[in-house]
């Protein structure tokens, strides 16, 4: 289960419809479609909101029914893998997301 069937199940449980969520998000439904379908990756500055948006925290958009966290391996010239790259270049949106993000590793700890 990816993070598209995430925000699939999340917005049914909410009653939104695709529209709803991306008039919230400040995109085009065409592009929050690309996301529940996998198509396209969701930007890190809507990470965020999506997860305030549910009511649900960060990791709940990774986690397969709060079993585990698809990681992106990203592989470097000195073949390094296992690691995610984010940019965020918006200050508030870094400062959420690094609060959501310390209490993932907490929970991925347990």
């Amino acid at each position: 289960m990816g993070v598209g069937t995430n925000l699939r199940r999340f917005r049914s449980k909410t009653k939104l419809s695709q529209q709803d969520v991306a008039d919230k998000m400040g995109v085009s439904k065409n592009t929050y479609m690309s996301w529940e379908s996998e198509d396209a990756d969701v930007k890190s500055k809507y990470i965020p909101q999506l997860a305030e948006l549910f009511e649900v925290e960060i990791k709940d958009l990774f986690t397969e029914d709060n079993k585990g966290i698809k990681f992106i391996n990203v592989e470097n010239n000195d073949s390094a893998t296992g690691h995610i790259i984010i940019n965020i270049t918006d200050k508030e949106t870094a400062e959420v997301f690094s609060k959501q993000m310390a209490e993932l590793f907490k929970f991925l700890k347990k």
